[in-house]
């Protein structure tokens, strides 16, 4: 099990060739094994499609999925390459140390852990530097980005856990709570996620140690304990205390994939798709609320039989935050910056311009203010609109372009 982890790799093996040619469509004209296959062992499913091929049930699908024919240079709606694949290289197997350098999965039971530790009270400072910006504080989630710790651990008799059978058609729920303490299952791959593409503007930057610190702070927040022992501050995680780790909803995902026999305990389990996925009537249009938990009551809107307007002084609509008030050691715009912009301007590594690079910022000048201005507000190249906190007024995104621009010049 391994993933691709090296962008600079430039070989790889032949498997991957084969794969690159089915993305770009370089197949040849005639049908794939598979799709030979499958006709020669399945019968026909479902009616022709609307340039008269058929989907065939594909045996080689463990999701029990179909597959469309392919005639005339088409398959469905879509024309493919029909040119000859002779003579196409397919490289050549790579080599032990190529796969070694991807090959950087932790599985489950620990294997593939790096050496290191670290704590919880080391983790608390480096998820404040690195992580609050998007994730908020204490993990609580932010514009876009998920949230990481909350939502209740309890579970039901059958032992799943409540706060993941909220339902948003009811009206009266939460959404559920899809956190690392409620919903993720296994912990080893909180700490190769972090480890590969985390910080979002700088992925890879983290040490063995300074991975297994904001670990520790992460499960710490979401109550988790390691051999029945609470994770206070000094709390020191490593590879042997994360191998034992076992997360509320560990056994909250099925089929199970795991082990030499999950292809076909996968296939097992689309094959009875009434017991396990369910067999009701899919509504298309005019779909309504099916009303209360019992899905008997009438969904409908209910309106206020009294609406109070003659309240006197009336009820005030402005809903104005208090305004910022700056102090000595950091101003209004540099608090902005820090919570909105610095995530891609504190490095060029996102192709942006770093606050502080004089030579970046003297082409940027070079523009005008004006434009730069307008480029802050409604977006260029990658950057979204307002660097992607749409609460910002446009006053609000002069001050943090003016305090960019006057700390990445000459003083």
């Amino acid at each position: 099990m391994f993933k691709l982890d090296r962008k600079s790799i430039l070989i790889g093996a032949s498997v991957f060739a084969s794969s690159a040619l089915l993305l770009t469509g370089c197949l040849p004209s005639s049908s794939s094994a598979n799709e030979k296959a499958a006709v020669k062992t399945v019968a026909t499913v479902s009616a022709p499609s609307t340039v008269g091929h058929y989907a065939i049930k594909n045996k080689t699908a463990i999701d029990g999925g179909v597959t469309y024919i392919r005639a005339n240079g088409v398959e469905t709606a879509y024309a493919y390459n029909q040119q000859s694949t002779k003579g196409v290289g397919f490289g050549r197997p790579a080599t032990a140390n190529e796969i070694k350098a991807w090959d950087v999965d932790a599985l489950p039971d620990g294997t593939g852990l790096p050496e290191g530790e670290g704590s919880v009270e080391q983790g608390d400072e480096l998820y404040e530097a690195q992580c609050a910006s998007c994730h908020g504080d204490f993990g609580a989630g932010g514009k876009g980005y998920p949230q990481l710790t909350g939502g209740n651990q309890d579970k039901d008799e059958n032992g799943i856990l409540i706060t993941l059978k909220n339902q948003r058609v009811y009206g009266k729920t939460d959404a559920p709570k899809r956190t690392v303490g409620t919903y993720w299952p296994k912990a080893t791959t909180l700490f190769t996620y972090i480890r590969d593409a985390m910080p979002y503007a700088t992925p890879k930057s983290l040490s063995a140690d300074e991975t297994y610190a904001i670990t520790a702070y992460i499960l710490a927040q979401n109550g988790i304990k390691i051999d029945g022992e609470k994770m206070g501050d000094d709390y020191v995680l490593d590879a042997e205390k994360l191998a034992k780790v076992v997360l509320p909803n560990n056994n909250g995902f099925y089929p199970n994939i795991d082990g030499p026999t999950g292809p076909e305990d996968v296939r097992a389990f689309f094959a009875d798709r009434a017991k396990n996925i369910g067999a009701g009537t899919r509504c298309m249009t005019d779909c309504k609320d099916p009303g209360g938990k019992d899905g008997k009551t009438e969904a409908g809107i209910e309106k206020i039989k009294y609406e109070m307007s003659d309240v006197v002084p009336p009820y005030t609509t402005v809903r104005d935050l208090p305004p910022e008030v700056e102090d000595k050691t950091i101003s209004k715009a540099e608090k902005m910056y820090n919570q909105s912009c610095k995530l891609c301007h504190a490095t060029d590594n996102m192709g942006a311009p770093a606050v502080g690079d004089i030579n970046a910022w003297n082409k940027v000048r070079e523009k005008g203010f004006e434009q730069v201005l307008r480029n802050s507000i409604n977006g260029v190249g990658g950057m979204p609109p307002k660097g992607g906190n749409e609460d910002l007024l446009p006053s609000d995104v002069k001050e943090i372009v003016d305090f960019m621009i006057d700390s990445s010049r000459e003083h």
